[in-house]
């Protein structure tokens, strides 16, 4: 009998404080800082769906839409969007809030894949499915799939690229690009 469980059981919010020793030499908050908290929220929230230990298996692209700054409070925001056999793609978004103005700011979205492992023999595990509540959940679940779909395309496409590359014509055209051959 197959398992399901809902969006909002394994949904998890983490806030944490922005300390001087997170800054970098610019004085704003490392992006590291913030990757490594997005992996503990998407670690907590997977492995609360799949209630297994769970291991990040992709990060799509993470853009750093507003800096964040030292004092200020970030609020992450996770919630399970799609979920394969052992897989399930995690929605992350990211805020910071400006006590002194008043201020709250996006500062990043991102998905995180992560996948469900048995502690023993290290192999992936079976998770629940989704229960959808919600339209947005709906979309969201579309959304995840469509991105999977897409990631297998562009592995598959990044797999043949080598073979179908014309690296005598690229070469050619690096003459309009930010470098130099300097080919002995």
């Amino acid at each position: 009998m197959t398992e399901f469980r809902t969006v909002k059981s394994s949904q998890n919010i983490l806030k944490e404080l922005m300390i001087p020793s997170y800054s970098n030499f610019g004085g704003k908050v490392h992006g590291g800082i913030i990757l490594s908290l997005m992996d503990k929220i998407a670690y907590t929230t997977a492995a609360s769906h799949s209630r297994a230990y769970c291991v990040t298996a992709s990060v799509d692209s993470v853009n750093f839409v507003n800096p964040v700054e030292v004092g200020e409070l970030v609020t992450l925001m996770a919630s399970v969007n799609y979920v394969g056999r052992s897989s399930m793609e995690v929605g992350i978004k990211v805020y910071s809030e400006d006590f002194q103005h008043g201020i709250t700011k996006h500062t990043n979205t991102s998905y995180f894949t992560m996948v469900a492992i048995d502690e023993q023999t290290r192999k992936p595990v079976a998770v629940p499915g989704l229960i959808l509540e919600e339209d947005v959940e709906v979309k969201r679940f579309i959304w995840g799939k469509i991105r999977k779909k897409m990631k297998a395309d562009y592995r598959q496409a990044f797999q043949t690229l080598p073979s179908e590359v014309d690296i005598a014509r690229e070469t050619q055209s690096l003459a309009e690009e930010n470098c130099r051959i300097a080919l002995s």
